[in-house]
């Protein structure tokens, strides 16, 4: 399992995945899932991915041949927008489909796996894609500006609380990293270190880069003065009073 988080905002993109993997309480492994493509000054893209990590593991590696070929054949080099950049992922995602889909049921084994692609080519404003495992994906909207993969039911209502598309990239970041504790804290198969990448509308390159461990000063406070105030929150709100409120059924 696996928890990633990225949100389009007016200022840039915000991006934050774990990294572990697991195939049974006794069977932990930590595995990269962020793989940044940039052309400084060109383009910019950040992939995230969760599922079968054969599957995602073997997308990326396509995606990085396609690019370094020399043949003229497409990659995301070559897209001319972020839509056909996400074209071109969800098509590599139905080439390995296509090629592994039958072996994978032979052995009872789910074709799973989900990504999130996003970034900036040229004068295109930012743009942020949740990718299928079909291949097929939709676009984050000024309504809904933000996409999860993976274990997200723990730290999606904070950020339905709080995420707007004038949130800050501070701010964000801030936002994804209480989001993602709270999904640390209830699923023992999310967990350190993190990837978190920023990158700011028109700069065309990753402006902030980290990785964060159990140690890193700033994520520890997050997660201690959180559920401080949390608990701080809880406890101000008043007992119910059932004597006299509402009907007796």
């Amino acid at each position: 399992m696996t928890y990633c988080v990225s949100m389009n905002l007016d200022a840039g993109l915000v991006f934050l995945s774990d990294s572990r993997t697991n195939a049974g309480v006794d069977h932990i492994n930590t595995f990269r899932k962020m793989s940044i493509f940039e052309r400084p000054g060109e383009r910019v893209m950040v992939l995230m991915s969760s599922g079968n990590l054969a599957i995602t593991q073997q997308v990326v590696s396509v995606l990085k041949e396609a690019m370094l070929a020399q043949d003229g054949r497409e990659s995301l080099w070559s897209a001319p927008n972020m839509f056909e950049a996400a074209r071109h992922v969800g098509e590599i995602l139905r080439e390995v489909y296509r090629r592994d889909s039958e072996a994978f049921r032979n052995f009872g084994i789910d074709f799973a796996a989900a990504l999130i692609l996003g970034g900036q080519i040229g004068q295109e404003q930012p743009r942020l894609f949740h990718i299928y495992a079909a291949g097929n994906f939709i676009e984050a909207t000024p309504d809904t500006p933000y996409f999860q993969i993976g274990e997200s039911k723990y730290g999606k209502p904070i950020i339905d609380r709080v995420v707007n598309r004038h949130t800050s990239l501070d701010e964000a970041a801030k936002l994804a990293l209480i989001s993602m504790d709270s999904t640390i804290r209830s699923n023992l198969s999310v967990g350190v270190p993190l990837d978190l990448a920023i990158i700011r509308t028109d700069e065309l390159k990753v402006s902030t880069r980290l990785s964060i461990d159990s140690s890193n000063a700033y994520f520890q406070m997050i997660r201690s003065r959180w559920s401080a105030s949390l608990r701080d929150a809880f406890d101000a709100l008043p007992n119910p009073d059932w004597q006299d409120k509402g009907e007796i059924l």
